[in-house]
């Protein structure tokens, strides 16, 4: 199945804790079915010092299932579904159900 939500997207929460947040998405774990999002599900870390890094507690992005995700239409800002097209040229691209405007190019 290809990705509906791809690294890059501009993405708000639909469920839990974050509801009604958005961000961009930092990273993608297809095997896992879950995505990491600038700014939403902060969680804190007990980080031991390192010669690089210094110790103490720091905040961080937890990933998020992409069921609690959905892609925000690029034409007005609000959630909406996506879906495959194939165009005249054969690519196979990604469109936002809501305003029919596409996504990839």
């Amino acid at each position: 199945m290809a990705a509906k939500i791809k690294k890059g997207d501009k993405v708000t929460v639909i469920a839990g804790r974050d509801k009604g947040r958005s961000g961009e998405v930092i990273r993608v774990l297809p095997k896992e079915g879950r995505a990491v999002v600038r700014g939403v599900n902060l969680v804190k870390r007990h980080q031991r010092q390192t010669a690089k890094q210094e110790g103490g507690i720091i905040s961080k992005e937890g990933t998020i299932h992409l069921s609690n995700l959905a892609f925000v239409d690029p034409k007005d800002g609000k959630p909406t579904r996506v879906g495959f097209k194939i165009l005249d040229d054969g690519r196979k691209v990604r469109f936002a159900k809501r305003s029919g405007d596409l996504i990839d190019g």
